[in-house]
């Protein structure tokens, strides 16, 4: 609990002192915001920032920082680092330079920016990847919300099958209609949910003290059968410490903010926030693991991660505060599922130059949509082990957004000649691995561990190389970056 408690502190301090520091960057200032200036009704809609930050905080806060926490704290006590250190220092500059980004670009879509920075080409490539991450988004959140809630309907799939049809029927709804008409209503009562649920737990933790493995015992790898903890512990925790689907989100919110100055607290504490949510899971796995809270509740400790949501918070909440957390956990999901196929129909739209005011051209968009999803969570939802197949694709996808989300960046402030160097570390590891564990991975091409780590040191080196003869030409070029 010593580790968890400084975990906790040092996050906190990241955001009042790394935040501040990452603003001072940017530079936010008074300029009109597109909620101003471009109001439409429908997506650029000025919202209170109290309701900006609870949507950007639901958007963002699926299931990664819940069931990735859960699920990397196997690995023991290596999970705390990548969680606050992932957070500060990667995770919630990724957040809040691409959310700042599209505020400075008329809420633009990530494909746009990238295509900004990065080229015509490689925004074409981002267009494709962008929208199937989010199908993808959109499958893992009806999934797992769909296995909690039928579990708590009775045994077998047919519950389950019936909560994705009516999770489906929400997020069709969520996509078509104005963002203020369900998502700026419900969002509020939903991170009330959630909330409620990381502090309950908390004060448990607080309450019960429990003997966990701890950073002084060493970062050893607690579950060798789950793969190598590079890369996998980097791959498996996403939202808790960075996450590339978050850039696909922030642009939504980028389109409902009155002041730039809003975005710190908008988009790097959202980020932070999250973090902490995922350090509470993760804290909590730990004791379920390996500090007996599994024999103490009575089941085994090879739950999987939705298992464990529901008998924790069950066992630990009793009946009113138990169905209050799982409320917030299946919210969480549920409340990143429609913004992500939302943030989908926006990126077709934007790059069909299809107005979406008009409800008939919104549909246009949304019904075939929405039926990629359904076939790929149909390939998935059946197979025993689907969610954790799906997780490690959506893990991979994830990951390797956040990698062309930080070259973006990372782009954006050589550029506009701002030190560069916060964005271009994070960007250069994570291309490292991305890389490796495409190589390493059993549903990807299965090689030793030997060969990703030799991968992932020559695409940290290479990338750094290619970066540098960039730079250079830039240079020689004089280009000013306006």
């Amino acid at each position: 609990m010593v580790t968890f408690v400084l975990s906790l502190v040092a996050l906190v301090v990241g955001y009042l002192v790394y935040g501040r520091v990452v603003e001072r960057i940017f530079a936010p200032d008074d300029r009109p915001t597109p909620a101003v200036s471009m109001a439409d009704g429908v997506d650029y809609i000025v919202l209170p920032g109290w309701k900006v930050f609870m949507i950007q905080f639901l958007n963002i806060a699926g299931t990664g920082p819940i069931f990735g926490a859960i699920m990397g704290a196997k690995f023991g006590p290596a999970a705390y680092l990548w969680i606050v250190l992932g957070c500060i220092f990667a995770g919630a500059v990724h957040d809040y330079l691409s959310g700042m980004l599209s505020v400075r670009h008329g809420g633009a879509g990530l494909p746009e920016l990238v295509g900004d920075y990065l080229g015509v080409r490689t925004k074409k490539v981002m267009l494709v990847f962008s929208v199937f991450l989010l199908m993808m988004v959109g499958a893992v959140f009806v999934y797992s919300p769909a296995l909690i809630l039928g579990k708590l309907c009775g045994e077998g799939l047919t519950w389950v099958y019936v909560w994705c049809l009516v999770i489906f029927v929400y997020y069709f709804l969520a996509t078509l209609l104005p963002i203020d008409k369900i998502i700026g209503r419900i969002y509020p009562v939903f991170a009330v949910a959630l909330i409620f649920m990381a502090v309950a737990l908390m004060v448990v933790l607080f309450a019960k003290w429990p003997s966990l493995p701890e950073l002084s015992d060493g970062l050893g790898n607690m579950a060798p059968a789950s793969g190598p903890i590079f890369p996998c512990l980097f791959i498996t925790i996403a939202c808790g410490a960075i996450s590339g689907f978050h850039a696909t989100q922030s642009p939504l919110m980028a389109r409902c903010m009155k002041s730039e100055r809003q975005g710190r607290p908008l988009f790097y504490g959202a980020m932070v926030t999250e973090g902490v949510v995922a350090l509470i899971w993760a804290t909590v796995s730990m004791y379920f693991f390996y500090g007996g809270a599994a024999q103490e509740l009575g089941v085994p400790a090879t739950l999987q991660a939705p298992e464990v949501v529901t008998t924790v918070s069950q066992g630990w909440l009793g009946l009113f505060g138990g169905a209050l957390a799982i409320l917030g956990v299946v919210a969480a999901p549920i409340t990143s599922g429609d913004t992500a196929l939302r943030s989908a129909r926006l990126i077709i739209a934007e790059f069909l130059h299809l107005e979406q005011h008009t409800v008939r051209r919104r549909i246009y968009i949304c019904l075939p949509l929405f039926a990629a999803t359904i076939c790929l969570l149909w390939f998935n939802i059946a197979d025993e082990d689907g969610f954790n197949v799906i997780w490690g694709y959506f893990g991979w996808a994830n990951q390797t957004l956040a990698v062309f989300t930080l070259w973006t960046v990372t782009v954006y402030l050589v550029r506009k000649r701002k030190p560069f160097a916060f964005t271009l570390l994070p960007a250069m590891f994570m291309t490292a691995v991305c890389t490796s564990f495409l190589l390493i991975s059993d549903n990807a091409f299965g090689l030793p561990a030997v060969v990703g780590y030799v991968v992932a040191v020559a695409a940290f080196v290479l990338s750094g190389l290619l970066f540098g003869l960039w730079y250079k030409r830039w240079k020689a070029a004089g280009d000013n970056g306006d």
